[in-house]
Formats: structure tokens, C-alpha cells, sequence
């Protein structure tokens, strides 16, 4: 896969960057259709994956973008592009101007035209600028959310790019908003810590599921502790309101059941799905239509409430949170960690979530996904929103086995991760299994299917 690495100074001065690397890994998690939903039947979860290096030998930073299969090759050449643009910038210097490197990404005038700040070079962007921020926490010896909790104010304000904005949001009510949260960091902190962050689990409801399997993962969440479980719906609506009838039996009345269409309804229909679920009392729809469309989602919204309205995983940037939270579209915001372009837009959209007091509930499940937000969630309760009122973080079973830093999810909840970084550096046993095409699993694959066209 791309790679690049410049000779090491060795002039005893701070880290620099030297170069990077850039792997192409898929997850065959198709083959029991784990992640199957409405808009995606058989997804392979994959990861556009950089490491970045410096000169000093123990210190590399990783980042990824999440995709599902067909297409991580066309990330990965996107972030190859965009890290040859930060070899040899110093440690001290991004430390020093905590927004240079996102600034820098999304405002070539010749990578803009590709966006601008959307799709497949913005998902590249997000690999890139995380890669930094575990760097630097790294350096730190920090978890990210704790090297974030213990930014001042001004440094949280110069990481984000407020153009586009500032109608709704400027630096000077930022910082404001953030010195009011000052006070309490500690304690919060301290509560994180002892108590975990709120979760719900998505693993009992994958669409292609069976109705045993159902039953099972149901029963097996509620033994694990869990008091939130989200189903997927959208292909049939009679089908959907018999699955969700299992899943309501399985769980009891007094559990929280959320159900997500994944963008697969018109909006007309889109409402009268979502007023068929009523019956199993759902507290949210997720993705009931586009998720571009703001004015369809504040729509269905006014037209299915009390069942909240909550969207953006597929949201590509700071300003569609704006105008959704402008709009009055959404009762939530699920920011994905590799959506948006990385940690300084993800600042920005907490910031502006903690503006329109509307509660963030990322996305996660997919490969890296979970290890990403729950930093994020931490850091908006710790130091910018300072609440819990309706705040959970999505999680999925599978695929955290490949990572260096395991993650602790357990009695429905997500519990501070204390090793430093970002924590979504993979395996080397999973890269030189998964790494696509040329990783174990996927030659011994090849070479099956040739023998089977053969016979």
C-alpha cells in the first residue's frame, strides 16, 4: 500500500513527521450479515487506515476512515494525497496551533473543488487530522478525551474553523460557552470515571437477521446489563412492525427501543412508517429519509412527534449540522468520528449542539467507529455540554478484537479508556490478515473462489 518516509534528522529536536503509510483493510462481515440494514444488504466493514510517523522511533499517530467494502481503495489513494501534506510539520508546532493541519486540508483551493468539505476526500481528511490528534495525545501520554478535557477555552476555540458559522455560532460565544463549563470539569471527570458514559446497543437488530437470532441477541443484551437497544427497519413495513413486536417482547415496555431506517424512505412514506412503529413506543427514528434533505427531516419530525427525529452519521460537515439544528430538524445529533473531517469539526459540532441544547448521540458500530466517538462524548461531557440529559453512545459487538487498545463496554455503558491516543491502532496480526487484496484471509479467499469457477 502507499507509502512515503523521509531520512530522520536526528537533530535532537522535537518529533517531527516524517512520512506515513497507508493500508487498505476489509472485514469480511458480510458473510453473517453483521451491519446488514435497509440501504446496505451485505457490507464488508473496512478501514482507509494511516499510520504517520516521525523521527523519533516509538512515536507514530493512526487514523481511519470507516467504509464498507468497494471503494476503501479510492480513500486510501485520497489519504496517501493528503498526508504528503503534512510530512515534516513538528509536534510543537501542531501542539502550538491546534488547528493548522484541519485548516490546512480543507482550505487547498485545489482539494476544495474536490468537496468541497464532503465525500471521499473529507472522509480522507478525517484519517488524516485524527492521526495528528492521536499524535499529539500520544506525546502526551493522555487518552484523547483527556487531552482534550484539559485544553483552556482559547485553545479549544483557535481548533475550530468557524467559517460558515457565524450566524450561528462565534468564537467569542464559543469561548464563553466553554468558560461557563470551566467549573465543573473536575467533578465531571471524576464521575466519568467512576460511573462510565451511558450506551445502547445495536447488535440485536441487524436487518438480515433471522427471528431466533433476534430473540437471542435480545436475551443476551439484557443478561449483559443493557437498558437501550436499537433495531434497523425500512425494507417492508408490515415485516418491520413484526420484527419490532419481537424485539418489544423480548426487551419489556420499560426499555428504550430505537429504530433506524438508513435514508431509505420517501418522505410521505417515511411518516407513515414511523407512525406504523408507534405501537411499540419507539424513542427515536433514525435516517427516516435523505440525509441531506434538512426540510424533510424537520417535517417528519413535526409530523411523528413525540417519537424524536434523529439523524447525522452520513451529515458531512459542521454547516449541515447547522442548518439541521437551525431548522429545528433533529432531536439529536449523531456526529460520526470519520464523517466529519476529523477532531477539530467534530469540536465545532459539539460546540454547536451545546448552542441549540440539543443532545449528541454518535454513530458508531463499524470498524473503529465506537473507539472514536466515546472520546468525543467524554470530552462534550467533561468540558463543553457538561450533561448526560439524553446522551448515549451507540455500540456494536464485533470487530474491536483487532485493536491495539481494547475497548471496555460493558453493563451498558462505555468506561474511560485510559491508554494514551485515539486508540484505533489495529493488530499487526489483523492487517497482515485482512489488508486487502493481498492479506491472508483474502488470497486464501481468491484462490477458493478460482477453484470453485474451475470445478
Amino acid at each position: 500500500m502507499p507509502t512515503t518516509e523521509t531520512t530522520p534528522s536526528g537533530s535532537g529536536g522535537p518529533p517531527t513527521i516524517t512520512g506515513f503509510r497507508v493500508h487498505d483493510v476489509r472485514f469480511p462481515t458480510s458473510e453473517l450479515l453483521d451491519g446488514s440494514d435497509a440501504m446496505n444488504p451485505d457490507p464488508d466493514y473496512s478501514a482507509a487506515y494511516v499510520e504517520l510517523r516521525t523521527d523519533d522511533p516509538s512515536l507514530s499517530g493512526f487514523g481511519m476512515t470507516f467504509t464498507i467494502g468497494r471503494g476503501n481503495d479510492i480513500c486510501c489513494a485520497a489519504i496517501s494525497s493528503l498526508a504528503e501534506m503534512v510530512v515534516g510539520l513538528s509536534l510543537d508546532d501542531l501542539r502550538a496551533d491546534l488547528g493548522a493541519v484541519a485548516t490546512r486540508l480543507t482550505s487547498d483551493s485545489q482539494y476544495r473543488w474536490l468537496g468541497p468539505e464532503k465525500g471521499v476526500v473529507h472522509l480522507a481528511t478525517a484519517a488524516v487530522v485524527n492521526a495528528q490528534w492521536d499524535l499529539l495525545a500520544r506525546r502526551a501520554g493522555t487518552p484523547l478525551w483527556a487531552f482534550l478535557s484539559d485544553l483552556s477555552p482559547e485553545e479549544i476555540v483557535s481548533a475550530v474553523d468557524f467559517r460558515h458559522l457565524t450566524d450561528a455560532l462565534t468564537p467569542d460565544a464559543a469561548l464563553e460557552l466553554l468558560e461557563g463549563a470551566e467549573s465543573g470539569r473536575a467533578e465531571r471527570r471524576s464521575d466519568l470515571e467512576a460511573n462510565g458514559y451511558p450506551a445502547y446497543i445495536t447488535s440485536a437488530g441487524w436487518l438480515g437477521y433471522p427471528d431466533d437470532k433476534i430473540r437471542a441477541q435480545c436475551q443476551a443484551g439484557i443478561a449483559a446489563g443493557w437498558d437501550s437497544f436499537k433495531m434497523k427497519v425500512g425494507r417492508d413495513r408490515d415485516d418491520d412492525v413484526r420484527r419490532a413486536a419481537i424485539v418489544r417482547s423480548e426487551i419489556g415496555p420499560d426499555r428504550r427501543l430505537m429504530v433506524d431506517a438508513n435514508q431509505v424512505r420517501d418522505v410521505d412514506d417515511a411518516i407513515a412508517h414511523v407512525q406504523a412503529l408507534a405501537e411499540i413506543d419507539p424513542w427515536w427514528i433514525e435516517e427516516p429519509t435523505s440525509p441531506d434533505d434538512v426540510l424533510a427531516h424537520a417535517r417528519i419530525r413535526s409530523e411523528v412527534a413525540p417519537i424524536r427525529v434523529v439523524t447525522g452519521e452520513h451529515a458531512h460537515n459542521r454547516v449541515m449540522f447547522k442548518q439541521l439544528m437551525q431548522a429545528g430538524a433533529i432531536d439529536a445529533a449523531q456526529i460520526d468520528g470519520c464523517r466529519l473531517g476529523g477532531v477539530n469539526e467534530v469540536i465545532a459540532v459539539l460546540l454547536l449542539a451545546a448552542t441549540f441544547d440539543i443532545p449528541v448521540c454518535p454513530h458508531a458500530g463499524g470498524i473503529g467507529l465506537c473507539e472514536h466517538v466515546q472520546h468525543f462524548s467524554m470530552f462534550d461531557y467533561v468540558a463543553v455540554s457538561g450533561s448526560l440529559e439524553e446522551r448515549m453512545i451507540e455500540y456494536a459487538d464485533h470487530l474491536h478484537e483487532h485493536m491495539v487498545q481494547r475497548l471496555d463496554v460493558h453493563d451498558g455503558r462505555y468506561w474511560a479508556p485510559k491508554g494514551s491516543g485515539l486508540g484505533v491502532e489495529l493488530e499487526p496480526e489483523s492487517l497482515a490478515t485482512y489488508s486487502y487484496p493481498d492479506g491472508f484471509y483474502w488470497t486464501a479467499r481468491a484462490e477458493t473462489d478460482r477453484a470453485e469457477v474451475s470445478a
